[in-house]
């Protein structure tokens, strides 16, 4: 959320935001009914001062009957602009959820993933001296994935992880948490489920066609989309001393979207599913330290992707593709080589700077020394590892002719030491000797 005084000292500069990201956002309008609602609430605090004048004077009037008369009438005048004022206060709520953050100098121009702009590389693309397989013949193969009991139990784009890929998901998601402690980040899970206040906090629609949000009939939470949502809301309205900042977490969650409907080859097996394992970072911190720990995030998402030798490319993200809260993104797009017809990079982590966009709406503040108010804090996001996208990443670059798949060196720690995922056999013994 944006502060309204900007809004309409900068009415141009907001309206070319909007216009630059292709979002609709009547910003000509959001002013109109502002400006109707604070003439509406003068309106009712001078009626109320009236209101308490007459009745603080009818005590010692000569006249009691006609102040009382008078009284009554102020009332129901309260009552009348008591309503007005609730209705163009739920329509300015309305009007400024669609107002997206500002954007970042130098972010490149463009609506859609296409005009994202690489700025870097690590390794090349993995080239094979057979045929490589997807990661959906690798899971069938290896016998490490079912979708189809997933579909029985929940539904599509639900699956089962099964054998040395349940222990591979759980290798990444402790690797990835002991380089986020290991740079000075909390360690936390979280709930499923937040608030539907929470997730329009943090930038979430937990309802109508533009939610991509499981919600709970008849209970005003949802489940969470990622562990930002989660996170962003555990210190709703409260205010932190300079001291407590940076704040960094983190955070290990089940995350559930709605959106796996996006098909085609470039979002089929795991790489879009409706729910997944994340380890997700997040940050609250003071105005002027937002930039480097954004460059912080990154860098820890590039030294867990470094050290699983997967190729990847970093690309800042265009003004279209950014959603409402950032206001400066990265992505890590890792190579995958089943991906399309002869191999696409695939987004496997995004790191976000949100500015002052989500403690806006969730009334997250510091105690600012130098102003001696309370301020809004910067909070910034980022994904560690997303479990179901690194493990597409590792089982298409990491296969061997021999229909085996190696395990990155990083994490054979986390695997007792495992090696490589062999073929099993039908009474479920592997079928060739570990590497």
């Amino acid at each position: 959320m944006q502060d309204i005084h900007y809004i309409i000292e900068n009415q141009a500069t907001v309206e070319a935001n909007v216009t630059a990201r292709g979002v609709k956002s009547d910003i000509s309008g959001l002013i109109a009914v502002y400006e109707k609602l604070k003439s509406a609430k003068q309106e009712l605090e001078g009626l109320q001062a009236q209101s308490n004048k007459i009745a603080k004077d009818i005590p010692t009037a000569d006249d009691k009957a006609t102040l009382v008369a008078e009284g009554k009438a102020v009332k129901e005048k309260i009552k009348d602009i008591s309503d007005t004022v609730t209705t163009l206060d739920e329509q300015y709520k309305e009007l400024m959820l669609t107002v997206p953050n500002g954007l970042a100098e130098g972010t490149p121009e463009g609506l859609e993933d296409d005009s994202n702009v690489p700025i870097k590389h690590f390794m090349e693309p993995t080239k094979f001296e057979f045929t490589p397989k997807d990661h959906l013949e690798l899971g069938t193969d290896l016998d490490l994935i079912d979708f189809e009991g997933g579909a029985k139990v929940a539904g599509n784009k639900f699956y089962f992880l099964k054998n040395d890929a349940v222990l591979l998901d759980m290798a990444l998601q402790q690797f990835a948490m002991n380089k986020a402690v290991a740079a000075g980040y909390t360690p936390l899970l979280t709930p499923d489920l937040a608030r539907n206040s929470i997730l329009e906090g943090v930038g979430f629609a937990p309802r109508g066609d533009e939610s991509n949000t499981y919600a709970l009939e008849d209970q005003d939470m949802s489940l969470i989309a990622t562990a930002e949502i989660a996170v962003g809301g555990l210190h709703s309205k409260e205010v932190f001393t300079e001291e407590q900042l940076p704040l960094r977490y983190a955070a290990f969650s089940h995350c559930f979207r709605r959106e796996a409907g996006a098909g085609g080859q470039s979002s089929k097996g795991l790489y879009r599913v409706h729910q997944f394992g994340k380890v997700e970072l997040f940050a609250f911190t003071k105005p002027d330290q937002s930039e480097a720990v954004h460059d912080e995030i990154l860098a820890i998402e590039e030294d867990i992707y470094q050290e699983l030798k997967i190729p990847y490319q970093v690309v800042r993200i265009c003004a279209g593709d950014l959603g409402a809260p950032a206001y400066k993104k990265y992505d890590i797009e890792a190579w995958m080589p089943g991906k399309g017809e002869e191999g696409e990079y695939g987004e496997v982590t995004s790191a976000s700077n949100c500015t002052e966009f989500q403690s806006r709406r969730l009334g997250v503040k510091y105690a600012d020394k130098a102003s001696g108010r309370n301020e809004f804090v910067h909070t910034l996001n980022g994904t560690a590892i997303a479990l179901s996208r690194a493990m597409v990443a590792i089982l298409e670059n990491y296969q061997n002719a021999d229909g085996s798949v190696t395990i990155p060196e990083a994490i054979q720690p986390f695997m007792s030491g495992k090696k490589a995922i062999q073929a099993l056999s039908a009474d479920g013994v592997v079928a060739k000797k570990s590497a």
